[in-house]
């Protein structure tokens, strides 16, 4: 990648970004310039609180280059917000300035002069209320690409992604396809090409146990072993279907760059219980690369500076290269 600067999205403002923001800029030294878009006025108060110490350098979304750009001040484009404490509960409030902040950013990003974007942490049920099923979903609408995206969560020694997102499991199968799945490998194996020079190894999932079933119409028959035959066909390295309760085993997965699931929690479970926090969440499909920390605003842990800066630590050095 180019040394553009990175865009950054604080996301909620009400969770633990701008926490672990501050702890990777005290921990990590990067070669491009990051810009954040955020409220200054609740940046600083958050950073007082949790005690760091970082100079802020405001900048005009009208004017920005590379002699008004810091490494070693924050470069801030402050986006009004109003709120009474440096903490409180995540409400409804917030969603007009999450929405301002993705507006600046998607202004910034038609320029093509920036690596990507990262985006903090956002709560779905308030700010996206069921028009999206989260914010892949939605940065698709607002770039025009939409159903043409994948979520990939990435680590070097092995990522996932599900061909169906935030949906009840009640409606996975409904939303399954030959098409919508060959697309979804189509994206992935292009990310790998382009970022890594290589043709992916993928491995895909069944839906039912043991991608079995007892109708003769099954989902496996039906969409997923004529889409692999036809990626076969078309010399994507590709296999499957395999039972989701086995792929992960280490004797199998170690064979694999990528394995692709039917739906959300059938391969993000076993993601993060073998990688924790070390992983990010890219969005496939898009005119930019974006990636947000793979976890939650976790509202919980809000204020009390114990959070775990490893996933954004690992996204700012993603677009760092």
């Amino acid at each position: 990648m180019n040394n553009s600067p990175i865009l950054v999205v604080s996301g909620e403002p009400f969770s633990v970004f701008i926490e672990i923001f501050l702890k990777c800029l005290k921990k990590n030294k990067f070669k491009k310039k990051i810009i954040l878009i955020v409220s200054k006025k609740l940046f600083m108060k958050q950073m007082k609180s949790l005690g760091f110490n970082f100079d802020i350098n405001s900048i005009d979304i009208n004017n920005i280059n590379e002699q008004n750009l810091y490494k070693k001040k924050i470069n801030i484009i402050d986006v009004n917000f109003v709120f009474k404490n440096s903490f409180e509960r995540i409400t409804n409030k917030s969603n007009k300035y999450i929405n301002e902040c993705f507006v600046v950013a998607l202004k910034l990003l038609e320029t093509k002069k920036f690596s990507g974007l990262i985006n903090g942490p956002i709560s779905k049920k308030n700010f996206l209320k069921g028009k999206f099923l989260g914010i892949t979903e939605y940065l698709a609408e607002k770039t025009k690409k939409k159903n043409e995206v994948a979520m990939l969560i990435y680590n070097k020694k092995l990522s996932v992604s599900p061909i169906t997102t935030h949906l009840p499991l009640k409606d996975v199968h409904k939303n399954l396809s030959k098409k919508k799945i060959i697309k979804h490998i189509f994206l992935i194996n292009q990310f790998y090409k382009k970022h890594f020079k290589k043709n992916a190894k993928i491995a895909i999932t069944g839906l039912n146990p043991h991608c079995e079933s007892n109708f003769k119409n099954s989902e496996e028959k039906r969409y997923i072993k004529p889409a692999i035959n036809t990626l076969i066909k078309k010399n994507y390295k590709i296999k499957g279907p395999f039972p989701a309760d086995t792929i992960f085993m280490k004797e199998q997965s170690k064979n694999y760059d990528v394995i692709v699931g039917m739906y959300h929690d059938q391969v993000l479970a076993p993601m993060k219980t073998l990688f924790d926090f070390d992983a990010i969440n890219i969005t496939l499909g898009l005119p930019f690369i974006r990636i947000s920390p793979d976890h939650g605003p976790n509202h919980i842990m809000l204020g009390k500076n114990l959070s775990n800066p490893k996933s954004l630590i690992q996204a700012l050095k993603f677009l760092d290269k």
